[in-house]
């Protein structure tokens, strides 16, 4: 059993944190065991030099982690990331990011995901990252 893009939705208001939602990311899909989130294009979020900012996508890709691991266990529960490892490959200019999640290994108490970050439009992507999560509950 997996949750809609719009419960995903409301776990994203319901329990990150102002700065968080402020990256205006939306839940696009959900299922068994991935998630995508589009994180919009925005003048606010890009540094020196007009790319999106590394310290974004981390955020979105860790978010959207949430999201994902939350899919496959079915509903929302206290977890928090443990490791994230992320490797940018080229700049993000102008367009939005569709964030890609899927989740490789459901444990008890701890979750193992890889994340692309694509540029919309584009084949390949910007960023690719991996993270680990400790389910507390």
């Amino acid at each position: 059993m997996t949750i809609s893009p719009a419960d995903a939705d409301k776990i994203l208001t319901d329990n990150f944190a102002p700065w968080v939602l402020a990256l205006g990311l939306t839940v696009q899909e959900t299922g068994e065991r991935h998630a995508v989130l589009r994180l919009p294009w925005s003048d606010e979020l890009a540094r020196d030099g007009g790319g999106l900012s590394g310290q974004a996508m981390m955020a979105a890709a860790d978010t959207a982690t949430v999201i994902a691991i939350s899919a496959a266990r079915g509903a929302y529960g206290p977890m928090t990331t443990v490791q994230q490892s992320t490797s940018f490959q080229r700049p993000v200019i102008g367009a939005d990011v569709l964030i890609r999640v899927r989740v490789t290994k459901l444990g008890k108490r701890m979750a193992f995901a890889d994340i692309t970050l694509t540029p919309e439009g584009a084949e390949d992507p910007a960023a690719t990252a991996s993270t680990v999560y400790a389910l507390l509950g």
